[in-house]
């Protein structure tokens, strides 16, 4: 009998224990900050679609927002759901990029408490409580500020210029900048203020960011899973699409719609040449990195739809397809990545094999058709309720994507590391 209990082989040395602990949230900066814009993804979606409800078939059971609610949808989704996975994917990567010491958790668990704490206030506020959502945004900027000062203060340690972190740290400047105008909506009572804070978020910040990121780390993906792969990122890129995104958002901000074809064109294509030379041709690609690809391929789309759009309005003064193009950049560009490269780090930084999964799977599969029934609700009858059907899509998407992912980031790593 002991014989036999010696001799019997071990199929599994290492068995995690699962059991979901709130203390692990502050084990890496990815943890907490993923797992603060994963409950907001969609708790923010939550409320819009009620108001969306509301507003399409009737009923008093939201109140009116003191700010108009449609800027209110913007600006939590630029600046309170998105935001948390960048500071989570940055304040975990800068260091490695530029060979410098790893963050601690003193670090940035002020950034996750200000980003989380300012995210709840602010949809508390739009539940009935006008007065906390300045300080939901209060809290937002706190939160900001501290990652914003430890990312350049990384910057400012680094040995050699890292020009993706000094794309993004640029970014999350701008970003900071349309808080501020948050503020200056509010405190003069001035409308143009909402709409500058709304595109500085989404030309400014956004947009740099998740090109810096894509610029930088699809082609080393798809360098780590297939042979021989050789994908260009040369740098000049990266300079060209930081002038056409400004010259965009100037163009945006003085309601130069006739005209932003001389930038959109241009744009669609240094991103659709980029995609050109970053998709492999010939081998079979696994498809966490297809995911990646297919969710870049919604840059080009979209700035084709904004230079359609800008000539059309140009020749009749019409402004077709309306925020279509928004959506299929808001949606298609940033929601298709959100899935795809947070999957991606979670996997990877879980000790769990890089590889797609079914869940990530139908949360991507739904946001293609959420973008593109969000595009052609703009031109259907009964618009609303279309965008009202988008919205649930949305909600339908991510809900299986942040139950597996909160789950990941409340337990242990599977492979034992620490992490």
């Amino acid at each position: 009998m002991l014989s036999a209990t010696l001799h019997t082989p071990r199929v599994n040395a290492f068995e995690p224990d699962l059991t979901p602990s709130p203390r692990l949230l502050a084990a890496a900066p990815h943890r907490l900050l993923f797992f603060v814009g994963a409950s907001n993804v969609l708790l923010a979606m939550l409320w819009w679609t009620g108001w969306l409800l509301q507003t399409r078939w009737g009923g008093q059971a939201l109140p009116q927002p003191s700010v108009p609610a449609g800027f209110m949808h913007a600006l939590v989704m630029q600046y309170q759901v998105l935001p948390p996975f960048m500071f989570g994917f940055l304040l975990t990567v800068f260091p490695r990029w530029m060979n410098l010491p790893e963050l601690t958790v003193w670090h940035y668990l002020p950034v996750g408490l200000g980003l989380f704490g300012g995210q709840l206030l602010t949809l508390i506020g739009l539940l009935g409580w006008p007065h906390l959502l300045t300080l939901g945004f209060i809290f937002t900027l706190i939160g900001w500020s501290t990652g914003l000062v430890w990312l350049l203060r990384l910057l400012w340690q680094s040995a050699s210029l890292t020009w993706h972190a000094i794309s993004c740290a640029a970014a999350l400047g701008i970003g900071w900048l349309g808080l501020l105008m948050v503020f200056a909506a509010w405190f003069s009572g001035n409308p143009q203020w909402w709409f500058m804070a709304i595109k500085f978020a989404g030309f400014g910040l956004l947009l740099p960011i998740y090109f810096s990121v894509c610029h930088r780390m699809l082609p080393f993906f798809a360098s780590r899973v297939i042979a021989g792969y050789r994908g260009r990122n040369p740098l000049w890129t990266l300079g060209l699409f930081w002038a056409l995104a400004v010259a965009h958002l100037g163009l945006e901000l003085v309601h130069g719609y006739p005209w932003l074809w001389l930038t959109d064109l241009p744009m669609a294509a240094l991103t659709g040449g980029l995609l050109w030379q970053w998709w492999p041709r010939g081998q079979t690609m696994p498809a966490l990195l297809k995911v990646l690809l297919v969710g870049f391929a919604w840059l080009p789309t979209a700035f084709l739809l904004y230079a359609g759009q800008s000539l059309w309005f140009a020749a009749t003064g019409d402004f077709l397809l309306g925020r279509g193009p928004a959506h299929a950049l808001f949606i298609g560009f940033f929601g298709s990545l959100l899935v795809a490269m947070v999957t991606r780090v979670t996997q990877g930084h879980s000790g769990r094999p890089l590889q797609l999964g079914r869940v990530a799977g139908f949360a991507f599969i739904v946001v293609q058709a959420v973008a593109a029934l969000r595009i052609v609700s703009e031109v259907l009858p009964d618009s609303m309720a279309w965008q009202i059907l988008a919205a649930l899509g949305w909600l339908l998407a991510f809900l299986p994507w942040v139950l597996r992912s909160a789950f990941i980031y409340l337990t242990p790593r599977v492979d034992g590391q620490i992490g």
